[in-house]
């Protein structure tokens, strides 16, 4: 250890030529450098600087010592570097609670964030509840809708638009509607919160306007969001889900929207955590992962 310990001193003068700026380079007092260096020659047996009233130079012994010393010094800043950096990396457990409806859209992001950190150990629990974080020991939560606890960290994830779909052997028969109001005439298929109440259909009556609640004829209801573009699909009727739902059956035709002018901003996306545990590089890396790529198909 006091072998080393004048390791630095020994460098920063023979680079600069002088007791005085490696000194000011370490923070510390000229005669401290001059006592380690000396205390290091004493120790190799051997002197490394010619000192002199005008300057410092190297020794023979001294540049073979110092082209050692640069090659060691540098291997400990790439081991400290190595430790620091796996101590910055995500790692443990990390436990996240969705609703059933993102289920498709966050697991596969999951998927990648666990094989980019493989020291990371995931729990994911699906829930249309809201989870109680402290208690269930949830490091985050992804939700949608308003917020209602503002003790907790929030990270907007999306900004989502209502999507009013049907098959086109269902507009083939009930005409394509030209605005809410026609909905009347179509079998419209409902979702069921876990309260057991159907939701309403939102529409901006103009384009621009204000979202309104448009009463539609309800013909079935079903309490799973993935389910109402099953039944859509399957000619039953139209349905209104939220953009980040759609698959590749409204990309390859077999899902028609309609009404697009007059489709509303839909409710919120967040991840949530405790104050403070943002910072965790578990968290953070999760949070920075569900940021850049949980965008409904088509956006940027």
């Amino acid at each position: 250890m006091d072998l080393f310990a004048g390791v630095l001193p020994f460098l920063h003068v023979a680079e600069e030529r002088s007791f005085r700026k490696a000194a000011e380079r370490l923070g510390v007092t000229t005669a401290a450098v001059s006592k380690a260096v000396r205390k290091l020659e004493d120790d190799v047996g051997a002197r490394l600087l010619e000192r002199t009233s005008r300057q410092v130079a190297l020794t023979p012994e001294g540049a073979e010592f110092l082209e050692r010393a640069r090659e060691a010094v540098a291997q400990v800043r790439a081991a400290r570097e190595t430790v620091a950096q796996a101590q910055r990396a995500p790692r443990g457990p990390l436990t996240v609670a969705l609703p059933y409806i993102l289920s498709p859209v966050v697991l596969p992001r999951l998927a990648r964030l666990q094989a980019r950190y493989p020291q990371l150990t995931l729990h994911v629990r699906l829930d249309d509840r809201f989870s109680r974080m402290v208690d269930e020991h949830i490091d985050v939560a992804i939700r949608v809708g308003a917020l209602e606890d503002s003790s907790l960290v929030a990270r907007r994830l999306l900004h989502t638009r209502w999507v009013t779909l049907a098959s086109p052997a269902h507009l083939a028969r009930y005409g394509t509607p030209q605005r809410p109001e026609e909905l009347s005439r179509h079998p419209c298929l409902k979702f069921v919160d876990p309260r057991g109440l159907a939701r309403d259909w939102v529409f901006r009556r103009e384009p621009g306007g204000a979202p309104e609640v448009v009463r539609t004829r309800q013909a079935l209801d079903v309490n799973h969001g993935p389910a109402l573009l099953d039944l859509a699909a399957a000619g039953a009727g139209i349905c209104q889900v939220l953009d980040f739902m759609l698959d590749e059956r409204a990309r390859d035709g077999r899902l028609v929207e309609v009404l697009a002018d007059h489709a509303a901003e839909g409710p919120p996306v967040h991840a949530l955590c405790i104050p403070g545990r943002q910072a965790v590089p578990r968290v953070q890396a999760l949070l920075q992962l569900l940021s850049e790529e949980l965008r409904p198909p088509g956006r940027t």
